[in-house]
C-alpha cells in the first residue's frame, strides 16, 4: 500500500483536473439543453403537443444530471480544500458524506478525472469503506445525490410545467386560450399586433405635420473635395494656408571645384593687358570702355 502522504498529493492534483472536467460538462450540457428548448417551442408552435411531451423528458434527465454534475462538483471542492483532514488513517466525519458520496455516483457520471480521483479515494480507505459507500449501508450517502441518481419517468406536472416555461420564454401561445382560437379577443383593439403596430409607423404623414417639421440647415450643393482650414493659435491669429515653392537648385562642391580648374576661363580673365574684370561676376562696362574695346579689335 502506497503511504499517505502520496496518496494524498495525486488526490488533490485529481480532484483539481476533475472540478475543470465538471465544469466544462456542464456548460456543454447547458448548452446543449438551450437548443432543445428552442426545439420543443418549434413542435408547441406546430400543434405537436404529444410530441413535445416525449422530448421534453430528455430535457428533464439532462437538468438533473447537470445538477448532480453541481453536487459533485462541490463535494471535491470541499476535498481540497480539506485535504490536511485526509493524513488521517481513518476518514474525518467531515469528509465522511463528500467521500462516499463521489465513490457512489462516480461510476454513473462516466468522467474519468472523477473516476480517478475514486479510485484514489478507495486506495486511501480501504475496500471495506468503498463497499460501504457503494451499497450505502450506513446511510452515509447524501440524499440528493441519491435522488438524482433515480431512474425513473418524470411525473405529468412537470412536463407541463417546464412545457409551460419553455412556451413563455419563447414566446409561444401554450396552452391556447379559446379566445385567441376563435379569433375574437376584446384586448386586441387596445393592444394591437406587432405587425399592426409596425404598419400605424409606416403611415405618411399629413401636409400640417409636415410643415411643423425642421427643415435641413443646408440645401445648396458642396463640393467633393473640401480642405479643413488651419486652426489659429496665439501665436498667429490669422493663418494662411501657404504652398512651398519649387525647390532651389545650387551646385555642388564638385562642380564648383570643376569651374575653377578650367583653363579656359583662365584664358578669358587674363590677357595682355592684364586681368580682366569678370564681366560674369562683375559689374557691366559702360558705354567708354565699350567704344575703347571695339577700336582695339579693329586694329
Amino acid at each position: 500500500m502506497a503511504p499517505s502522504s502520496s496518496v494524498v498529493s495525486k488526490l488533490k492534483v485529481q480532484l483539481k483536473l476533475a472540478i475543470s472536467r465538471l465544469r466544462m460538462v456542464q456548460q456543454k450540457d447547458t448548452a446543449i439543453a438551450k437548443q432543445q428548448r428552442r426545439a420543443m417551442a418549434v413542435l408547441l408552435e406546430q400543434g405537436k403537443e404529444e410530441s413535445a411531451r416525449i422530448r421534453v423528458e430528455n430535457i428533464i434527465r439532462s437538468d438533473i444530471t447537470t445538477e448532480l454534475l453541481e453536487i459533485l462538483e462541490l463535494y471535491c471542492e470541499l476535498l481540497l480544500a480539506r485535504t490536511g483532514l485526509m493524513e488521517a488513517k481513518e476518514c474525518d466525519p467531515g469528509l465522511e458524506e463528500a467521500v462516499k458520496s463521489i465513490i457512489h455516483a462516480a461510476p454513473r457520471t462516466e468522467i474519468k478525472e472523477l473516476l480517478q480521483a475514486r479510485q484514489l479515494l478507495v486506495e486511501k480507505y480501504g475496500k471495506e469503506f468503498a463497499l460501504e459507500a457503494v451499497e450505502n449501508l450506513d446511510g452515509k450517502v447524501s440524499e440528493r445525490v441519491l435522488k438524482k441518481l433515480r431512474i425513473e419517468p418524470p411525473d405529468p406536472e412537470l412536463v407541463t410545467l417546464y412545457l409551460t416555461e419553455i412556451a413563455r420564454t419563447y414566446g409561444v401561445n401554450w396552452p391556447k386560450r379559446p379566445e385567441l382560437v376563435d379569433g375574437q379577443d376584446d384586448e386586441d383593439d387596445d393592444n394591437p399586433s406587432s405587425g399592426q403596430a409596425v404598419k400605424n409607423l409606416e403611415e405618411p404623414l399629413t401636409t400640417d405635420e409636415l410643415s411643423k417639421a425642421t427643415p435641413p440647415r443646408d440645401l445648396s450643393p458642396r463640393s467633393p473635395v473640401s480642405v479643413a482650414p488651419p486652426s489659429p493659435s496665439t501665436d498667429n491669429l490669422n493663418p494662411r494656408v501657404r504652398l512651398p515653392g519649387p525647390p532651389e537648385l545650387k551646385p555642388g562642391a564638385k562642380m564648383s571645384a570643376l569651374k575653377k580648374q578650367t583653363p579656359g576661363t583662365d584664358a578669358q580673365s587674363t590677357g595682355k593687358d592684364g586681368p580682366k574684370k569678370d564681366v560674369v561676376g562683375g559689374k557691366i562696362p559702360d558705354v567708354d570702355e565699350l567704344a575703347k574695346r571695339f577700336a582695339a579689335l579693329k586694329r
